[in-house]
């Protein structure tokens, strides 16, 4: 199941030092391991490559001090991931910033959309 965007609100991308952040497209693949267990799994919930969804993993688990992510190597098992216990702080910090950020500006984007005319309609 792709992630499906949405309508109005705000894109929350936090910059933690030059070169590393943390985004919805980042946050959503962390979330998507902690419910699938699956690297692969996550990706193709948002409509990803594994390449991708794994490069996007190995960069997260190197701009922090300790990896986000576990992954174990498939097998006659299969493997899995899992978020480490920073993942998990680092998710959960990130969707209370998104989650206040989105309540403070509210009232403002109610207003603005009232402005906002539907490209659809221009056409």
């Amino acid at each position: 199941m792709k992630s499906k965007a949405k309508k109005t609100g705000i894109r929350l991308r936090v910059l933690l030092e030059p070169g590393a952040m943390l985004g919805p497209g980042r946050a959503d693949l962390l979330e998507g391991i902690k419910a699938t267990g699956s690297i692969a799994a996550a990706g193709r919930r948002m409509g990803m490559s594994y390449k991708r969804a794994w490069t996007l993993i190995e960069t997260l688990n190197t701009e922090f001090k300790v990896p986000l992510v576990t992954a174990a190597k498939g097998g006659a098992h299969g493997g899995g991931s899992t978020l480490t216990e920073l993942g998990e702080e680092v998710l959960a910090r990130y969707r209370s910033m998104q989650r206040r950020a989105e309540a403070a500006i509210s009232a403002d984007v109610k207003a603005l959309t009232k402005y906002c005319c539907d490209i659809a309609r221009r056409k």
